[in-house]
């Protein structure tokens, strides 16, 4: 294997990973993103329309493509955690983590013996990575990433006990449910001064820990100050908000028609 070749090894070398989102449920969506450049493509299985079966299509989509593979699982499915990891899931990001036990039970699933409960059955995943059964048992826990998102006051909370489980290797701030938190539901600013302010306490908390940290960006310029922060996972771009961007876009290239007259056309 050459260096940097696993997701794991690029982010804790320090090197920057930019993912898309794949919220879309048809294989070819998250190979394309992969296939403009993308290093990763993260599978929402949380708010997004997959399921099992369409994430495992997904992910071998993704990796014909030459990209890392991150799922996204609704909150507390940890036994999906174990199954996503199975077919080849690089990195898992669990939401709604509020606890250490939250934190612990969700990581064990990812992991296996001693550091975890994870069961053997890793075939898909070892194909996908380019290993053999005993090369991918041996790799295997330090190359799959479990991290838990911060998003609530009881994660903030609750934050050092968190980063103290040895089995989560990071953390992924949720800046719309941060922002809804930290206004007590008053307002949704996932872009905002305070939001950014909180996000950046949490990476620092989090590299001064030993942990990963990573984050969901709506913007290039919350890409930079994640970075600047210390964040090295980054989202940019929804396949969702692609579309309906790229819809209004082009429909308003060809505006000009609706102030034509309706009857026949020239010639007819």
């Amino acid at each position: 294997m050459s260096d940097n070749a696993f997701l794991a090894d690029k982010l804790r070398s320090g090197k920057a990973v930019i993912t898309g989102w794949s919220q879309l449920s048809a294989p070819m969506v998250p190979e394309l993103f992969a296939r403009s450049g993308y290093q990763a493509v993260t599978l929402d299985l949380q708010h997004g329309m997959y399921d099992f079966a369409s994430a495992c299509e997904a992910m071998a989509a993704i990796a014909l493509a030459g990209a890392h593979r991150i799922a996204r699982i609704p909150v507390g499915d940890n036994a999906l955690a174990g199954r996503l990891i199975d077919m080849g899931a690089d990195c898992i990001i669990a939401p709604m983590i509020n606890s250490l036990r939250d934190a612990e039970t969700f990581a064990r699933a990812v992991k296996y013996p001693p550091i975890g409960d994870r069961s053997w059955s890793p075939f898909r995943a070892a194909m996908l990575s380019g290993q053999t059964r005993d090369q991918y048992l041996e790799n295997a826990n330090a190359q799959t990433l479990a991290f838990a998102m911060i998003e609530t006051q009881d994660a903030i909370d609750a934050l050092d006990e968190i980063l103290s489980v040895d089995s989560l290797d990071g953390v992924f701030v949720g800046p719309s449910d941060l922002s809804l938190a930290l206004s007590k539901g008053a307002s949704l600013d996932p872009n905002g001064a305070h939001t950014g302010e909180v996000a950046g306490e949490i990476a620092e908390k989090a590299l001064a820990a030993g942990k990963l940290a990573g984050i969901f960006c709506l913007n290039a310029d919350k890409v930079e100050e994640a970075y600047n922060q210390g964040f090295r996972l980054m989202s940019h771009g929804v396949d969702t908000l692609f579309l309906d961007h790229s819809a209004r876009a082009a429909l308003k290239e060809v505006a000009w028609l609706a102030e034509q007259g309706t009857g026949p056309a020239a010639g007819y």
